[in-house]
């Protein structure tokens, strides 16, 4: 199935006595690109992250951001910095003296000094973080890849729509293309009537000439060739896998054999059909930017 490489998906909630906030984003990119914001104390997660995803997702610039708090109590133990402690008492009971102020030193007052605490915590199990951590992506997954196949769909579906405008466009120029023959010749026998007069005109200089123009503007290879593109595109946009990078090319390839169906035309009619398939080819060019 077809997928747009613009998704969104968001998990928040508690997993394992943690709390999880997990969103991810993506936007247009060549390749795949990664970038992370997680909660501090965490930063091992951000390779597993992007390992997790790049299995997934072929291309895209996708952001993840991640916060974790730890909900139940967790083993910690509060260290006191004695020296400095000392030093702070020192230092307010030598203000007290030298200006004469209230000495009201208590526990209360040390207290406000946080620097003179120092907070350890046990360490936590990564395998236990990345477990919980990865439900929560998973979750976030679901909705963020549902999002880019209903954009892909859509996208799909324009693409379609534009091919048969172009298949159509394909036909008309298919058809008019021999006129345009008929008429070169029956200008030719005109201008050599007009030209010789009375005299005998050569039919077989006529035929010759009318045959060099006719290879001149045949558009044949090059239809064949655009429907054969069509052929392929149809293809594509039914695959499983992750198709921008081929479609991309393919439409390179479309506007080629257009430009060179341009190129030959001589016909006024021909070269209208030809401009409006270059325009509906660059419409679903632009689709296509967007395709994983």
């Amino acid at each position: 199935m077809i997928k747009s490489m613009t998704g969104y998906g968001r998990f928040e909630g508690v997993i394992d006595g943690r709390g999880i906030v997990l969103e991810m984003k993506s936007v247009n990119h060549r390749y795949f690109e990664f970038s992370s914001r997680i909660s501090r104390g965490y930063g091992f997660l951000e390779e597993k992250l992007k390992s997790y995803l790049q299995g997934k997702i072929a291309r895209g610039k996708v952001d993840v951001y991640v916060s974790i708090e730890t909900l139940e109590d967790a083993d910690a133990q509060v260290l006191v910095n004695h020296s400095l402690a000392a030093g702070y008492v020192h230092a307010l009971r030598e203000l007290a003296e030298r200006y004469q102020l209230q000495d009201d030193l208590s526990v209360g007052t040390l207290a406000r000094y946080s620097d003179i605490f120092t907070i350890h915590k046990t360490p936590e199990d990564e395998d236990a973080i990345w477990e919980a951590v990865q439900k929560a992506a998973d979750e976030a997954f679901g909705s963020f890849v549902r999002m880019r196949e209903r954009e892909g769909t859509r996208m799909r579906e324009d693409i379609e729509l534009r091919a048969r405008t172009i298949l159509n466009l394909v036909a008309q120029i298919e058809e008019r293309s021999p006129q345009t023959v008929a008429e070169y010749q029956q200008k030719l026998q005109a201008r050599l009537d007009e030209m010789l007069a009375d005299a005998k005109v050569d039919e077989q200089r006529i035929l010759t000439e009318a045959a060099i123009f006719a290879d001149k503007v045949a558009v044949a290879e090059e239809t064949v060739r655009l429907r054969s593109h069509f052929d392929q595109l149809d293809h594509m946009l039914r695959a499983d896998a992750a198709v921008g990078r081929k479609l991309d090319f393919l439409v390179q390839e479309m506007n080629r054999e257009a430009n060179t169906i341009g190129s030959k035309a001589v016909d006024a009619q021909i070269a209208h059909l030809v401009v409006d398939m270059k325009a509906e080819i660059e419409k679903i060019r632009e689709q296509i930017q967007n395709i994983e």
